[in-house]
């Protein structure tokens, strides 16, 4: 027999019109997808203002991770993508204010974009049920 799974529904789901899931628990996992800076009626939040797209995702992670069941301080590993590395202070300092020792573990990379041109950051998110 195979591990629990279950997707995690949303409503209203700014994700549905990409054909994406907001999250699936397998097992004693649960797995985000990426979270950008998309409000609940699908609008980008903070077109060339990082801080703002940073607050928004964070909000859309709480929001998905407890519509899952979970909470952020059960995050355990993140993976952080922006279209700009000269916002790397701001994701340092973003981690000490969203999250409390010990850490996720962390990835973050540079990409040259994201699904829409106006988002600047985008955070996937693995977390214990």
């Amino acid at each position: 027999m195979g591990a629990y799974k279950q997707v995690t529904k949303l409503h209203p789901d700014p994700l549905a019109a990409f054909a994406i899931s907001p999250a699936w628990q397998v097992g004693d996992l649960i797995f985000l997808s990426g979270q950008a800076a998309i409000d609940e009626q699908g609008q980008i939040v903070g077109v060339d203002d990082f801080d703002a797209q940073l607050k928004q995702v964070f909000a859309n992670i709480d929001r998905v991770i407890r519509a899952a069941g979970s909470s952020r301080d059960q995050i355990i590993k993140v993976t952080i993508y922006l279209t700009d590395m000269a916002n790397f202070p701001k994701i340092v300092a973003a981690r000490k204010s969203y999250f409390a020792p010990p850490y996720p573990a962390d990835t973050t990379v540079e990409v040259k974009a994201l699904a829409l041109p106006e988002l600047m950051v985008e955070i996937d998110v693995i977390a214990a049920a």
